[in-house]
């Protein structure tokens, strides 16, 4: 004869307990790891030699810049290009722009946005180091970088740039190159440099 257990309902309540712990454990974990793809190209620049925070231009940064590239022609770079502002705007004004930034978020919203502005015939991002991208083919080059590195980059624009190059540094000036002109005050100040070699 056979002895059937009886049922308490705990047995049930037991297996039940687990699978919903696995389950908020799968999730909690999932949310953890989409966080850390997400934010790590934010927080990664502080581990570099010189960290470039993305920090958007401003409006009168803006007009800054495009008010240094009056009677220019020719192509753009925008070197850490964040959000693709610059580069959108200087697309409009009937410029080649491209945009070089290493956050892989923020090209993908680049791209997205000239996109959606039509404008993806004048611009493309890249997402590359700005430190290994050659910038030589360039005619007009806009930089917001910090003062740390601004010595160094002077030294790649004087290595890389053409001669009729014109370079427009903003937030912080070039250590060494004389400005042909300065734009702007406070922290919406623009430094325009001609890349004049000997």
């Amino acid at each position: 004869m056979d002895i059937l257990p009886v049922n308490t309902g705990l047995q049930e309540q037991a297996v039940k307990k687990p699978i919903a712990g696995k389950i908020l454990v799968g999730i909690t974990g999932g949310v953890a790891i989409g966080l850390t793809a997400i934010c790590a190209p934010f927080v990664s620049p502080a581990l570099r030699k010189f960290c470039l925070p993305y920090i958007p231009a401003t409006n009168e940064q803006i007009k800054n810049i495009l008010n240094a590239l009056k009677g220019r022609t020719g192509t753009v770079l925008d070197l850490g290009s964040g959000d693709g502002r610059i580069v959108l705007e200087t697309a409009k004004k009937k410029f080649i722009s491209h945009g070089v930034e290493l956050n892989p978020w923020l090209v993908a919203y680049s791209k997205f946005d000239a996109f959606r502005k039509g404008l993806s015939d004048k611009t493309n991002f890249y997402r590359k180091d700005l430190w290994k991208y050659d910038i030589s083919k360039y005619d007009n080059v806009v930089i917001f970088g910090v003062e740390q590195m601004m010595g160094d980059l002077e030294k790649k624009i004087l290595k890389e740039c053409k001669s009729d190059c014109n370079i427009i540094a903003c937030r912080f000036p070039l250590p060494n190159m004389v400005p042909s002109k300065v734009i702007g005050h406070g922290i919406d100040t623009v430094w325009v440099y001609d890349c004049k070699k000997s």
